[in-house]
């Protein structure tokens, strides 16, 4: 029997004999990169499964729990007062501020002032009155003179009266006794009031305690209600009352007599 054709019964490529090494054309592309080293490969395991071995995790006993929970109790009570502790500064900061911002005015006072042979230069001293109203006294000198006393060069007193009102009250000399809150006044003593009443003495005495202000020398008065000169003056700050005693002169802007001050009692309170 005649045979046609090539034989292809046993699965071979033509061209590609039995047992023979695929060729160039057939072979597929390989990567050296990617070549696997076996030693290699085992090294890296071996290394791999010792690493893993040393950092085995140490199983916790029973005092590591404990201090755990203790932990665990503290944090839940110091994190609520923490927040707690924030909140309540936020609420009283401004108070905070103002306190600080105090400090920095007394601060500030304190560092104008000069000690020099037991004188003080720039002296301030403030308190309140027996209605809460506060009172300020600066001396370019002071010298204190015992444990109360201290003796005033070139005083300035700053004072409030009722209503809002202020007067101011200036003098050469004054002995200011702290405890007592009294202010001695002698030289060219000039008081000024913010309803324009102004007023020239020798002396004046002040209880800064009583909000009350008195002299018994003689006095030049001017003011709304005009010109006036008396042998001394009441003036009592909590009543806004202005009271002159033993008038020798009075030169009216007007005729109205509740224009004019009370010159002698029964008290009279001033406009």
């Amino acid at each position: 029997m005649t045979q046609t054709g090539n034989d292809t019964s046993s699965g071979q490529k033509p061209g590609n004999p039995p047992g023979a090494a695929p060729s160039d054309a057939t072979r597929k592309p390989q990567r050296e990169d990617f070549a696997r080293d076996a030693a290699k490969l085992a090294a890296l395991r071996e290394a791999m499964r010792e690493q893993g071995q040393s950092r085995q995790r140490n199983i916790p006993t029973s005092s590591d729990l404990a201090s755990r929970r203790r932990l665990l109790d503290t944090a839940k009570w110091a994190l609520p007062l923490c927040a707690a502790l924030l909140l309540g500064s936020i609420a009283v900061w401004p108070e905070i501020a103002r306190w600080l911002s105090a400090n920095k005015a007394v601060m500030r006072e304190m560092a104008q002032m000069h000690v020099e042979s037991g004188n003080l230069e720039g002296a301030v001293y403030r308190g309140l009155d027996a209605h809460n109203r506060p009172y300020m006294i600066t001396s370019r000198i002071a010298h204190q003179n015992g444990p109360d006393r201290v003796d005033l060069v070139d005083p300035v007193a700053d004072t409030h009266m009722a209503g809002g009102g202020w007067a101011e009250i200036r003098a050469d000399k004054g002995v200011y006794m702290q405890h007592e809150q009294t202010l001695n006044l002698t030289g060219h003593v000039v008081l000024y009031r913010d309803d324009g009443t102004l007023l020239n003495g020798l002396t004046a005495d002040i209880d800064l305690h009583r909000s009350v202000i008195a002299s018994n020398d003689w006095v030049h008065a001017e003011g709304p209600f005009g010109i006036l000169d008396a042998q001394g003056y009441f003036i009592d700050q909590h009543a806004n009352l202005l009271q002159f005693v033993g008038p020798q002169r009075v030169i009216r802007h007007d005729d109205r007599q509740d224009a004019m001050p009370s010159l002698t009692s029964p008290a009279h309170k001033a406009p």
